[in-house]
């Protein structure tokens, strides 16, 4: 029997804009104040302003181009002498590219003792759940999978997620950890993204932008910050080998 040492953790890509990057950030830093150690890749070569992930980590992390015919081998390369977890961003358009790479070369990777899982992020847009279920058809029951619930409005509405026939064989299919994400206020949110800087950041009291500063907001950090720990917490299970 494998004894699993190694853990993949990727954002499936499809649907841009639903909080892909932002959910990847967010475990980053749980990762980080954890004392977790990762390998970050960015393997969203198609995004080249701001708001991608180099953006929030001073360009440190690298970029992996998969649409090569031996792309996201960088999973086994990192993971040889690397740090035991790989966070990997993955951006739209990939899952050609990943559904290839996992029919050819999951299970002689899985022999080594890697496992893998998928993060899954959907908005109330039925678009988003639509990518979810297209990408799982093809990745099937090689990786363990994470649906984060991303608010984008307030209330926010995932009726097309929770009652639809195909999103329900696939919660009944493969028991995704299903988290939430709260809705953020535009007025920390929007700074976060344009200019690259982490909740931990505003919580701690160390954004330079004067507006990330107000005691209000460095609250709100603190508050958004606890609770989506607190869901990677419940899940940390998939989220470590």
């Amino acid at each position: 029997m494998t004894a699993f040492t190694k853990r993949v953790v990727f954002t499936m890509g499809g649907k841009g804009g639903v909080g892909k990057t932002g959910v990847t950030v967010a475990l980053a830093e749980w990762f980080g104040v954890n004392e977790i150690p990762i390998t970050l890749l960015d393997l969203d070569t198609e995004n080249k302003a701001r708001g991608f992930l180099k953006h929030f980590f001073n360009g440190t992390v690298t970029k992996v181009n998969i649409h090569t015919p031996a792309g996201l081998d960088a999973f086994v390369d990192h993971l040889d002498g690397g740090a035991p977890i790989i966070l990997a961003d993955m951006g739209a358009g990939a899952g050609r590219a990943a559904a290839d790479w996992f029919e050819s070369m999951h299970e002689d990777v899985a022999e080594t003792g890697v496992r893998f899982t998928a993060v899954g992020v959907i908005t109330p847009d039925p678009a988003s759940v639509e990518s979810l279920l297209a990408w799982a058809s093809r990745l099937q029951d090689r990786v363990e999978y994470v649906v984060v619930e991303n608010a984008t409005s307030a209330p926010a509405d995932f009726t097309y997620w929770r009652s639809t026939e195909q999103a329900i064989r696939f919660r009944e299919a493969f028991a995704p950890q299903i988290l939430q994400m709260e809705f953020r206020l535009a007025e920390l949110e929007n700074p976060l993204r344009q200019h690259g800087i982490q909740l931990g950041q505003v919580a701690d009291r160390k954004a330079v932008v004067e507006e990330l500063k107000r005691a209000s907001l460095v609250m709100r950090a603190h508050s958004y910050r606890r609770r989506i720990f607190s869901e990677f917490d419940r899940a940390r299970q998939v989220f470590l080998p």
